[in-house]
């Protein structure tokens, strides 16, 4: 079921291809390339981007979180095997290394840790993962820092801190994800590496105005994972239709690794 069809069977208007520009919080607008809208209650569902090391130059790095991007990556590659440098092993880095492995590129993984998905290393994903990985043309190096990165005709040269140095035909960044900032602070909103919202409400502070997703922090924590967002939608609703509350609870969610040469479910 396409975005459009749900619309339309839920009734919802959908403004797709629409940028929102500002909140005016006074006057409860919200000024979008399509005009404005007047809102009671406004949500704010816009996720967060992918955060970019200043080492890592923008122009030359792909940044893979949505599909379009990871389609747009797959095409560049071509069929034949190209050597690809990614910068991050954590649950998307460690991901695409795998799929792109598989595919039959050779991957070089570079992480600030000394394994990767080092979040979960008391369920040791790292090492479970690498072993797994042992007949794959994957690199793990651990424990390092990009430098910089030169082009070099039609490939790449990452040089590390250290002075280790890395060819490679595409490079990618997966150094984790930053919550927009300007919608929500040109609105007055509370923001605490996210935007600030309330644990049992998620309401922002501004009553009218609540948040949800990747975009929200309780208490200066983000969960930017799927399983909490169908239970903050349901604290949202309630909120808003003066139904019984539904307080959110933040709890550890648990994450499915898709990675193909050893799944994970970690908690």
């Amino acid at each position: 079921e396409s975005g459009a069809d749900a619309a339309r069977r839920l009734g919802v208007r959908l403004l797709a291809h629409t940028h929102a520009v500002r909140i005016c919080a006074d006057t409860r607008t919200l000024r979008t390339t399509r005009g404005s809208l007047r809102y009671d209650h406004l949500v704010l569902a816009h996720g967060a981007q992918a955060a970019l090391p200043p080492a890592l130059p923008a122009a030359w790095v792909w940044r893979v979180n949505h599909l379009g991007a990871y389609c747009r990556l797959r095409e560049a590659l071509g069929e034949h095997p190209k050597d690809v440098l990614i910068v991050g092993a954590g649950l998307i880095g460690s991901e695409l290394a795998n799929d792109l492995a598989i595919a039959g590129h050779r991957i070089t993984l570079l992480d600030t840790q000394a394994e990767p998905l080092a979040r979960w290393q008391a369920e040791q994903a790292g090492s479970r993962l690498l072993d797994a990985w042992k007949d794959l043309p994957i690199r793990f190096v651990g424990s390092v820092q990009v430098a910089q990165v030169d082009k070099l005709g039609d490939r790449y040269r990452v040089t590390t801190t250290c002075g280790q140095k890395f060819a490679a035909d595409q490079v990618v960044a997966a150094t984790g994800l930053a919550t927009p900032s300007r919608l929500a602070q040109g609105a007055g909103l509370d923001w605490n590496h996210g935007i600030a919202v309330q644990a049992a409400t998620l309401r922002t502070s501004d009553p009218r105005i609540h948040a949800l997703g990747d975009c929200i922090t309780v208490d200066g924590q983000a969960s930017r994972f799927i399983e909490p967002i169908l239970r903050q939608a349901r604290t949202i609703a309630a909120d808003i239709c003066a139904a019984e509350p539904v307080p959110y609870q933040v709890k550890p969610a648990p994450v499915r690794v898709k990675t193909s040469a050893c799944p994970m479910t970690l908690h």
